[in-house]
């Protein structure tokens, strides 16, 4: 019972190999996919500038239906002028 022999002994060096093969696999796998996840938060970031400039640029839009309602009224008021003057 107190000695080990060399096949007890053998399963455990097995064992141990397969599990470090198996860590080994699981690392080559994992790696790749964090990487690619770094890469996409990376460009994510930068997408994220380029919306907020975008944002930032294009916020005069929402004046737009003001300035073309005043237009239209600046219109209106030459015609009636042009109306009342004759022409």
């Amino acid at each position: 019972m107190g000695v080990i022999s060399a096949t007890d002994t053998t399963w455990w060096v097995v064992g141990y190999v397969i599990g470090g093969v198996v860590v080994l696999v699981v690392v080559a796998l994992v790696v790749p996919i964090l990487l690619l996840a770094k890469s996409i938060g990376t460009e994510a970031t930068d997408i994220n500038g380029g919306l907020e400039a975008a944002v930032r640029h294009t916020a005069a839009l929402k004046e737009l239906e003001t300035t073309n309602d005043s237009a239209e009224k600046i219109v209106a008021g030459l015609r009636r002028g042009r109306n009342r003057l004759g022409g």
